[in-house]
């Protein structure tokens, strides 16, 4: 599909890939595989580390379906420690440049994607030397997340500098993609050109995660679960970005409901304060498995009957829980314990597949549970209006048509 008027190669920029599990790597290995298969030429630069191991070096050049990897050798301290992360993102800043100085021509498009945070400054600036197309792939916005997190550099002139020196490079990008309204309304708000800013949704492998997959009764069962028992479920990463107290507070309310039954199934920074708080206040209703590999994503999200999401409301506009997609493809419910007016309170509200929970609300999440508890046709019916939003809006190949519109034009 390489063309003097239309695209040529397509480069893609992002720390991690696969085989890495994480999030931002699996959406971005679908996104590329698919392209290489409609005939776009492929490279992803990359690094050697993996996110979930961080012992772990993959191979420096690799071919997968297509798409050609290159993985360049950065520091690997981890996220132990504020001072290892930073090294590790300077060198990946520095080797990254250097390679799209080499690989990238003039009639290529280079999408940045925001892992590490900034990504866009040094990699735009080498797209630009080579008069490359630049497309930013926004998964969050940095420095605002840190300091909405607690970092107070990232609220002060240094985080006023930052901000400057992102959003010049976002100006200056031919296109941003968005993966939410309420983010598209920041770039707007930061005086990107309308023009320039679209919204392209994150999605899950909807093909393979449907609802009721095979032997996901057999998986509920495992874990302990009675036939009669109401399931609240979460899948993923526990971080600093979500609320847990509103949650734990709805469980002590309802510890003594024995058929309502909490479930995590993931990891992430706030799981070892969810289990510590579970034990001190004798929760015996709160389960813990760990990260289940993605062959067994559509069991495991189907073990539960409803699932909870939250955010952080300051953090609104800046992340987008991705873990909806793939529980709406599921077809079940989502609890969202947040601001009513964000990104997933919207999309719940407009299409009706699930309800909102302001963070602080214990005993109003408390009456919602019991109430999806005692009505299982409610239950479904939300659950399938998450899955009809999953059909309308959000599957893969939609968003994956929408890709391929931006790449044509």
């Amino acid at each position: 599909m390489s063309t003097d008027q239309g695209p040529g190669k397509v480069i893609f920029v992002n720390r991690f890939f696969y085989p890495d599990h994480g999030a931002t790597a699996q959406i971005l290995s679908d996104l590329a595989g698919h392209l290489t298969d409609i005939g776009f030429e492929v490279e992803v630069v990359t690094s050697r580390l993996s996110y979930s191991n961080p012992d772990e070096r993959f191979e420096p050049r690799e071919q997968w379906n297509g798409v050609s990897i290159v993985r360049l050798p950065t520091t690997g301290f981890g996220r132990a420690n504020l001072v290892g992360r930073t090294l590790d993102y300077l060198s990946f800043y520095v080797v990254c440049f250097f390679s799209i100085l080499k690989r990238a021509k003039r009639n290529d498009t280079v999408i940045i994607k925001t892992d590490p945070p900034l990504l866009s400054v040094p990699i735009g600036f080498a797209t630009r030397l080579k008069r490359a197309r630049m497309m930013n792939w926004l998964q969050d916005l940095f420095p605002e997340v840190a300091g909405a997190l607690g970092m107070k550099l990232a609220r002060g002139p240094a985080g006023a500098f930052l901000r400057a020196v992102r959003n010049r490079s976002l100006r200056r990008a031919d296109l941003n993609i968005a993966i939410g309204e309420r983010m598209a309304e920041l770039l707007r708000e930061n005086r990107v050109a309308p023009e320039r800013v679209r919204v392209i949704q994150n999605f899950s492998d909807d093909d393979s995660v449907r609802p009721d997959p095979p032997e996901w009764q057999l998986l509920r069962k495992a874990w302990g679960y009675r036939e009669g028992d109401f399931v609240i479920g979460y899948s993923g990463n526990l971080g600093r970005a979500h609320d847990v107290e509103t949650l734990l507070g709805a469980a002590e309310i309802l510890k003594d409901q024995s058929d309502i039954r909490f479930l995590f199934v993931g990891g992430g920074h706030l799981k070892q304060q969810v289990e510590t708080v579970a034990e001190t206040r004798g929760l015996t209703s709160i389960d813990f498995k760990p990260y289940q590999p993605r062959e067994k994503l559509a069991q495991s999200l189907s073990v539960p009957d409803i699932h909870w999401i939250s955010l952080l409301p300051e953090l609104e506009g800046l992340i987008v829980p991705s873990k909806l997609y793939g529980v709406a493809a599921v077809g079940r419910p989502v609890l969202m314990i947040g601001d009513k007016d964000g990104e997933i309170g919207r999309l719940a509200q407009r299409h009706g597949f699930g309800v909102c929970v302001g963070i602080g609300e214990n005993q109003h999440l408390a009456e919602q549970i019991l109430a999806f508890a005692r009505d299982p046709k409610r239950v479904e019916k939300l659950g399938q209006a998450a899955r009809a939003f999953i059909d309308t809006e959000a599957s893969r190949k939609h968003c994956f048509e929408q890709w391929e519109d931006v790449l044509k034009r």
